[in-house]
């Protein structure tokens, strides 16, 4: 029998064969775009930019762009209200009376849309004055970067806690209090709700630190919190896929399967005792006791937290079957 060379006349080194087979784990990202190189360190070593996103956290959002964009945003949120008033709006009544008061008002973008600009400007100052501390003018420290357990979200963005990088002197003087993350900032410093998605969760050391920080700022009504028709991120991302889906069936069209409740999809567990919740009845739990969960990942939530659910998605597990 002809090996391949043969049918092609030319002469072929024919490597061993070998016995290791594996499939790595792992997965592709976009490109990143030419501007994201920044150097060749050497021939294996390029650096390159990439957005990161801050674990844990969650801050008002820019994506407006423009202050006169968040207006028109007020419109919609305006014009949901008066779906969800008139029962077109798929939502639970009980969601939708706690979140009708912060949706009427006819700013609520506007105000998404300030606070999620002096975030930005929070954090920018921040990082920039964090990095100087202890340092000789004009040098900055490096950036100490610990990733979840789930490297990059659907956005393909890094996900990560980032702080100042510390000697392992100054690591040995300083309490943990004393280091924070930036992302342990912006929650103190009421720029930013607690964000904790199933299985990215703090360490034992950290989430408490995170819960106390969180607790005084709402309790000091600090940036965010000092306004209670403030609508969270979370809340005001969920909203404007809401918007979308309530306005296709306001105009006539008919839902695609599934697509009613699109909109929202994490179930929320209480931190405090363990009790999960279902989707729409998030608003149930303190804002700072929410721990998030995908749905493909609660079974699995279910057996490692040891959770129980709520009486009310018990009962409609089992109205549905």
């Amino acid at each position: 029998m002809k090996t391949p060379e043969a049918y092609t006349g030319r002469t072929v080194a024919v490597t061993d064969p070998v016995q290791i087979m594996w499939t790595p784990a792992g997965m592709a990202m976009p490109s990143l775009g030419s501007r994201a190189l920044v150097d060749v360190h050497d021939g294996d070593t390029p650096y390159v930019k990439m957005p990161v996103r801050m674990l844990s956290v969650d801050t008002p959002e820019t994506t407006a762009d423009t202050a006169e964009q968040a207006e028109r945003v007020d419109k919609e949120f305006k014009q949901l209200a008066a779906w969800m008033r008139e029962g077109i709006a798929p939502i639970s009544d009980d969601l939708a009376e706690f979140l009708l008061p912060k949706i009427e008002t006819g700013h609520a973008g506007s105000l998404q849309f300030a606070q999620g600009t002096a975030a930005a400007a929070f954090n920018t100052e921040n990082i920039k004055k964090r990095l100087a501390e202890g340092r000789k003018p004009g040098k900055e420290r490096s950036i100490f970067i610990r990733t979840a357990d789930d490297h990059f979200d659907d956005n393909n963005r890094l996900l990560a806690y980032i702080a100042p990088n510390y000697s392992k002197k100054e690591l040995a003087d300083l309490p943990r209090e004393k280091r924070p993350t930036f992302n342990l900032d912006l929650i103190a410093e009421g720029w930013a709700a607690p964000f904790i998605i199933y299985p990215s969760i703090p360490g034992e050391l950290d989430l408490p630190l995170l819960l106390r920080a969180a607790d005084k700022a709402v309790k000091d009504k600090k940036a965010i919190w000092k306004d209670s028709k403030t609508l969270l991120a979370y809340e005001y991302r969920a909203l404007e896929k809401l918007h979308d889906v309530t306005k296709k069936k306001a105009e006539g069209h008919e839902w695609e399967p599934g697509e009613a409740f699109s909109w929202r999809t994490r179930y929320c567990v209480d931190m405090r005792n363990r009790e999960l919740h279902g989707p729409e009845d998030y608003f149930r739990v303190p804002p700072i006791y929410r721990l998030w969960l995908w749905p493909q990942d609660v079974k699995e939530a279910i057996g490692q937290l040891n959770l129980t659910p709520s009486r009310r998605l018990a009962g409609a597990d089992s109205r549905a079957h």
